[in-house]
């Protein structure tokens, strides 16, 4: 008599979600967001980036005209389409969700709808299996487009300036994070603390870094942005700064970033297993 064995199907794999925030605006959120998919996509991570801002920058600065991007993210939250009918793909080698002006109008329709808060998760759910690397740019405000980030999140990047007020900021974010664990959404984490706009010459920068290691750790990513030229540059040519100059400082940072992004998720894997 023989037995026969069934093999099990092999594990799908599932994006790493991550909400790009932090409540204090100008920080480099939504430049970390477009640079990051577009390091990680050149070092063949299948990326999707989701513009939760209604000014839209990150869609710009990714080539995409946000006047003429239908359907976008506010489809998506209301109901009306997919994010299979509404991703398109960039020349950078990553999908985009766009945004532009008609998001803010779906803060007030999503008031009355049913599980408002985890729109975003539930529509993200279908594409899990597509994607390596799922980003998020929020706006700099703690509402319910912030919220759904939050709760589709799996862990948040927190990008940060060295400076004074930046550490008062964190506190208020840190404390909000708890909140959304508490009562919408238990797995979310700090995936790290990226140190932007970096002046090594500031000794207040240095000191707040400093704070900032002691305080946190290795939940601050060794890599560090500087300020830079061709990073401020490259959004007013549609572009994110490895297209349009990867010699750059900046361009390198980033890579550097991503680089360190896949060391890390392979370490934590490995301790897992």
């Amino acid at each position: 008599m023989t037995t026969s064995t069934t093999k099990a199907a092999p594990a799908v794999q599932t994006a790493r979600i991550l909400a790009v925030t932090n409540q204090k605006g100008g920080v480099g959120k939504t430049t970390t967001a477009v640079n990051l998919s577009a390091c990680l996509a050149a070092l063949e991570q299948r990326v999707l980036m989701i513009d939760l801002d209604p000014q839209g920058n990150a869609t710009t600065g990714c080539g995409v005209f946000k006047r003429e991007a239908l359907p976008t993210v506010y489809q998506i939250l209301i109901g009306r389409s997919t994010l299979a009918e509404a991703r398109i793909r960039t020349e950078f080698g990553f999908d985009i969700l766009p945004a532009n002006r008609e998001l803010a109008g779906a803060e007030v329709e999503l008031i009355d709808m049913e599980r408002r808060e985890y729109r975003l998760r539930e529509a993200l759910a279908a594409a899990a299996g597509d994607y390596d690397y799922v980003l998020m740019d929020c706006p700099p405000a703690l509402n319910l487009l912030t919220v759904n980030g939050l709760a589709a999140a799996e862990a948040v990047m927190i990008p940060m300036q060295c400076e004074y007020y930046a550490l008062e900021g964190l506190t208020d974010l840190v404390a909000t994070l708890k909140k959304v664990r508490a009562n919408l959404n238990p797995r979310l984490e700090i995936e790290g603390l990226l140190r932007t706009m970096y002046d090594p010459r500031s000794t207040l920068t240095q000191q707040v870094s400093s704070e900032l290691e002691s305080h946190f750790g290795e939940k601050v990513y060794r890599s560090i942005i500087p300020r830079n030229v061709r990073l401020a540059e490259a959004p007013s040519y549609g572009k994110p700064v490895y297209a349009f100059d990867r010699n750059s400082k900046g361009a390198l940072a980033y890579l550097a970033l991503a680089q360190e992004m896949l060391e890390r998720r392979a370490a934590n894997k490995g301790n897992k297993a």
